[in-house]
């Protein structure tokens, strides 16, 4: 089952990255040896540095120059402020959220994607940050800000962020405008054998939306919040589509080599995946579908049993800045947070318009992914929905049974 540990590492050197981290030795989290402790509240004032900061990642979201010496922001981050980075690298979502809710570890921050972001603040291990500690906290994206805000806190700092579009080979494919080219039995065996797909349980909100247009009696208003029946009937919209995928991707390099070798011609792509073909002269192109389409943003986030407030704080203000904004895109082939990473000679404005940096009417055509929970939207008192263990079992069961 594909996760989305490698999600936004460069193609070339996806794997790479994850050994090159651990080779490093930029230290392991001080977790198993220490005594849990209570959850930490809201600070509203900052000290000095502690001196020692301790993240949580998947490969690729923090580089110290091990996998590419000329791509580093830790090493300059700890000349700055005096807090060595203490760095977990992890391969699965479950495998970071499993570390969060270890009450014998004391992660102080963790890189979160949404799968990972909303069990945490529902499970109340990650405490709310104090925009007001963070300079540039308001050039950061609105749209993006309010994603991990519950209540009037803010539950994460922003970090990058992407799409999930429609992609075909123009030579193959007439322009689809619609998630029926992917999920329509009918549409979709005249490219069998030839279509991508993500291997994510997340992939099934694409489903979703396709039903919502499609079976209305379904009721379906968000593609990640669904009943069981919503769920059942977009598990069963997969289990019909496997006879006619190729291959269910993995890394973004999966998909670009797939594409790139002919092996596909329509799948489901981030505008990574466009960019990279189109600058090798690829014919494809990417759309977003007559249904909308779906995205993610992976944010910081504050441990609950964070140990170093002060330099997490000052590590949030240093991946917020552009000039680190700018390395994390172009290093991992994915959208700013911070628009600014844009400005002045930072990023190509090629770069910026392949991946919508800054585009307010792009962004507000986005349906972006939370964790699927047993609480409906977010409505209080409403509990009558799937989480994402359910969701885990009917993408295996769709896709992999």
């Amino acid at each position: 089952m594909r996760r989305r540990a490698t999600a936004r590492v460069k193609a070339a050197t996806a794997l790479a990255a994850a050994a090159a981290l651990g080779a490093a030795g930029l230290g392991a989290c001080s977790g198993g040896d220490d005594k849990p402790v209570g959850v930490a509240k809201v600070v509203s004032t900052l000290g000095p540095g502690e001196g020692a900061l301790n993240l949580l990642t998947l490969p690729g979201s923090v580089e110290s120059g091990g996998t590419d010496p000329r791509v580093d922001w830790v090493t300059p981050f700890q000349e700055r402020t005096g807090c060595k980075i203490g760095l977990k690298v992890v391969k699965t979502p479950e495998e970071m959220a499993d570390l969060m809710r270890d009450r014998g570890r004391r992660y102080d921050g963790v890189a979160a994607p949404p799968e990972v972001a909303g069990r945490l603040v529902e499970e109340n291990q990650a405490v709310p940050i104090n925009p007001d500690l963070v300079d540039g906290y308001k050039k950061l994206e609105p749209r993006l800000r309010k994603l991990l805000e519950r209540d009037g806190k803010h539950y994460g700092l922003p970090y990058v962020w992407g799409s999930n579009l429609l992609m075909y080979d123009t030579r193959a494919v007439p322009a689809p405008t619609s998630w029926a080219a992917l999920f329509d039995p009918g549409q979709a065996r005249r490219y069998s054998g030839k279509i991508v797909m993500r291997d994510s349980p997340l992939a099934i909100a694409e489903a979703a939306l396709y039903l919502k247009g499609r079976q209305r009696k379904l009721k379906i208003r968000d593609p990640y919040s669904l009943t069981p029946a919503q769920l059942s009937a977009a598990g069963r919209v997969l289990a019909q589509q496997r006879q006619f995928v190729g291959e269910y991707w993995d890394l973004p390099a999966d998909a670009v080599s797939a594409f790139a070798g002919g092996r596909a011609v329509l799948g489901q792509a981030w505008p990574y995946h466009a960019d990279v073909l189109n600058r090798a002269s690829r014919p494809v192109q990417s759309v977003i579908p007559s249904e909308g389409a779906t995205g993610w943003m992976d944010a910081w986030m504050i441990g609950a049993r964070v140990q170093h407030p002060n330099c997490m704080y000052q590590w949030l203000q240093w991946t917020a800045s552009p000039d680190v904004q700018q390395q994390v895109a172009e290093w991992t082939g994915v959208a700013p947070a911070n628009p600014q990473a844009c400005s002045g000679d930072r990023l190509k404005s090629g770069f910026c318009a392949a991946y919508h940096v800054g585009d307010r009417g792009y962004l507000n055509k986005i349906v972006f992914a939370h964790a699927p929970s047993k609480t409906c939207g977010g409505e209080s008192g409403k509990k009558d929905c799937t989480d994402y263990a359910e969701w885990t079992r009917t993408w295996i069961q769709a896709t992999k049974a």
